[in-house]
């Protein structure tokens, strides 16, 4: 990098290295620390219609997938919530009426973990009340010793292929 000219000669700087390398350190470190894990969010076990494989014979053993469906109103509204034969008045009713179906115990071999929901959502319904839905059915947020907790419910989670519609 050239300077001044002084004379005939000339006076060249060079970059100080170490300072540099020394702040990259410096900010690697602070995001290094400051980095904060949190809880997976949105980490769902969700079968989409279309990539699905072909499935075999059902298992006995295994209950069949509880269906929720959804209809959409005007402009993408939701109209309407279903819970198998059972009509519902909003999405908050979808938690309780799956908890009373899987029960409070969770964990590897309960019900909850082997218990699936089929959502079967009309095409032109408004994304925001799927994920509400998928949200009422996958867990709930509880207070627990260390902070807040998530308890998860259902976490098999599928949809119906999409119809279009008439």
């Amino acid at each position: 990098m050239k300077v001044r000219h002084v004379g005939e000669r000339e006076e060249e700087t060079e970059l100080q290295m170490t300072p540099m390398i020394d702040i990259v350190f410096q900010m690697l470190i602070f995001f290094i620390m400051t980095f904060k894990i949190v809880l997976p969010e949105g980490d769902f076990n969700i079968k989409m219609p279309l990539a699905a494989p072909s499935e075999g014979l059902p298992d006995d053993t295994q209950l069949p997938p509880i269906k929720v469906t959804l209809k959409a109103g005007a402009g993408g509204g939701l109209s309407s919530i279903r819970m198998g034969t059972k009509a519902l008045d909003s999405i908050g009713q979808l938690r309780p009426e799956i908890l009373a179906i899987v029960g409070k115990d969770h964990g590897p071999g309960s019900i909850a973990s082997e218990t699936e929901v089929e959502f079967d959502c009309d095409y032109n319904l408004k994304f925001e009340y799927v994920i509400d839905a998928i949200t009422q059915v996958s867990g709930r947020v509880e207070q627990g010793p260390q902070g807040e907790q998530i308890i998860k419910m259902v976490e098999k989670i599928k949809f119906s292929p999409p119809k279009k519609p008439t």
